[in-house]
């Protein structure tokens, strides 16, 4: 049986190389020849010896997910369709930007979570990603977009916000995780590199401890009553229980405070009062917070908040002190706007509702 290369961080390349008796120089070389030069052919990596080159052809293969679809949107956002088999299809969205280009990444073909806001919770889920899956879409765009006109990598930073809960795919987003960061792939800071989780505290704990990047909260409301409603895994990990995880994070994190991403729904969690409850619920965790529009969906039963309405909520959180932003809304014509990923899901009946909350494995 062939081994995919592109499934291997780089302890788990040196022990694969070490089994076929290469010394661990030599998985160093591959490891850059396959992230950072992008290279699939064995062939072509000429600084190996032959014999190594025949090896590799004989036991190894480089096989990302497929793109079957890329879609152009009129802000310049890209979002790509890969296949991932068995019916399944995952998206993933490069987002140019003046300063820096950001690929957000998909973990799970689908999500368990089921937040009520969210297209890919309504699709269901199907089954984690592999780490060739996850790596694959960054490989495989990183090709296709190429260098910068300065000759630097288009994408400049990464955000696991695609389909699915990275957490909850703790073991191959972490692996994905290493070699975006390792210098003999990727080679980005941590700090350029984000996680985004819907609040599973003991896997928290974990990549603090394991692998610690930049981390976003996807909050969306200021009381357990609304968030047990709007991301239901609050009722196994409450708020105050979320807040002190966020405080143990800061303690090996890259940046000195925590993201709170929150959705702006229309007369659910947008008032003023809101605004100053989530103060109170956050006080103790250096943060920040990015306020998102909520991006329609067909059958949702929510509704946008008004244009002011986020302005005036963002006002209440800055005068308090907190750096407050308020995301644009990118490639919504192309439905690549956060909360729309939705790809296509075989199995659409595996939610929070038929996996109780407290069988999600972390």
């Amino acid at each position: 049986m062939t081994q995919n290369l592109l499934d291997l961080d780089a302890e788990a390349l040196h022990t694969w190389f070490a089994e076929l008796g290469e010394k661990p120089f030599r998985a160093r070389q591959v490891l850059r020849w396959l992230h950072r030069n992008g290279e699939a052919d064995f062939n072509a990596m000429t600084d190996l010896a032959k014999s190594l080159r025949e090896k590799l052809l004989a036991k190894a293969t480089v096989i990302p997910p497929a793109i079957v679809s890329d879609k152009l949107s009129d802000d310049g956002t890209r979002k790509f369709l890969f296949d991932v088999g068995g019916g399944n299809a995952i998206e993933t969205v490069f987002i140019p930007e003046d300063d820096r280009g950001t690929l957000c990444v998909s973990t799970q073909a689908g999500c368990a979570l089921d937040c009520a806001f969210c297209s890919t919770g309504k699709q269901g889920f199907n089954r984690n990603l592999t780490v060739a899956e996850i790596i694959g879409q960054l490989w495989q765009v990183n090709r296709l977009l190429g260098a910068d006109p300065k000759g630097e990598r288009t994408i400049s930073n990464v955000v696991l916000m695609g389909m699915g809960e990275p957490l909850a795919n703790f073991d191959n987003a972490v692996a994905a995780l290493k070699l975006m960061l390792d210098d003999n792939a990727y080679g980005l800071s941590r700090r350029r590199v984000t996680v985004s989780t819907s609040g599973l505290v003991p896997a928290m704990d974990r990549l603090r401890d394991e692998c610690p990047v930049a981390l976003a909260v996807s909050l969306h409301a200021p009381s357990d009553a609304l968030r047990d409603q709007l991301v239901p895994i609050n009722q196994k990990y409450p708020i105050a229980e979320l807040m002190a995880a966020c405080c143990r994070y800061l303690d090996k994190a890259p940046r000195d405070f925590v993201t709170f991403e929150y959705v702006m729904l229309d007369g659910i969690n947008d008032s003023d009062a809101h605004a100053r409850e989530l103060l109170a619920a956050t006080r103790d965790v250096p943060c920040k917070f990015n306020l998102i529009p909520f991006n329609p969906f067909p059958g949702s039963p929510f509704g946008r908040s008004r244009a002011e309405r986020v302005r005036r909520f963002a006002e209440v959180l800055m005068q308090a002190g907190i750096v407050t932003t308020t995301r644009k809304t990118r490639g919504d014509d192309i439905d690549a706007a956060c909360g729309q990923l939705a790809g296509q899901v075989r199995d659409k009946t595996r939610r929070t509702a038929a996996i109780p909350i407290h069988e999600v494995r972390v």
